[in-house]
């Protein structure tokens, strides 16, 4: 079974220096049909202002993914964890006891990503940072796994049984995902069109899936995926 989250029903916040799109509900948003999909609790879509972005804020047992779009995220913690995360990169921050961290835009451009929270499968974990490079080279044309419990194929690691996976498409390109029995997904269409098991679908989307053994993505322009396998 595959269900659309239509990009235009998200919630949405214009603060002037960030414009946000919430795919759950999050902060002044709030719909009860949509608290999350499995241990996936966030995926907000962000964009800040030149100069501008999120003053040093605090977060508790919770796993944090930052993918930049374009632009670059300038990142501080009270773990020691600091650095400048561009598009290519990808981002995990275990808030775990307790953390505190920024996320600021310091360059000319606007800055464009997603933001994503995972609950991770215990509390009280010890708090941490990871940052890693995944080139266009191994997301084009497949499913490069970014974040999973175990670290596979030099992915970050996540406290929970998701695995998340990347993906970059040209028009025409197609990316098939084989799902496992008992499994669940939730694909997020980050740019672009496509079709998902012949469901047409554009930039801002959500699907969740179910009850599906294999998953075909057809990009009928470029398109830039992510896709969560989740218990």
């Amino acid at each position: 079974m595959i269900t659309i989250r239509p990009s235009e029903a998200r919630g949405h916040a214009n603060h002037g220096w960030l414009d946000s799109h919430h795919t759950f509900s999050f902060a002044g948003y709030y719909d009860p049909d949509f608290m999350g999909f499995r241990a996936l609790r966030v995926i907000n879509e962000d964009r800040v202002a030149p100069h501008e972005g999120f003053g040093t804020h605090p977060h508790r047992d919770m796993e944090i993914i930052t993918y930049p779009l374009s632009g670059a995220i300038g990142h501080r913690d009270s773990t020691g964890g600091e650095g400048l995360l561009r598009a290519g990169e990808v981002q995990r921050m275990t808030a775990g006891t307790g953390v505190l961290h920024s996320e600021m835009n310091g360059a000319d451009e606007q800055l464009h990503f997603l933001q994503i929270w995972i609950i991770p499968d215990r509390k009280g974990l010890t708090p941490g940072y990871e940052q890693k490079a995944f080139p266009e080279s191994e997301r084009q044309g497949c499913w490069r796994v970014v974040a999973s419990p175990d670290a596979r194929d030099g992915s970050l690691t996540v406290h929970q049984d998701v695995v998340l996976h990347a993906t970059l498409l040209g028009t025409g390109e197609q990316a098939t995902y084989t799902l496992a029995p008992g499994r669940h997904a939730w694909l997020q269409l980050a740019r672009g069109k496509a079709t998902l098991n012949g469901v047409e679908l554009k930039a801002g989307d959500g699907v969740a899936v179910a009850d599906e053994s294999q998953l075909v993505l057809s990009a009928t322009e470029p398109v830039e995926a992510l896709l969560f396998d989740l218990a």
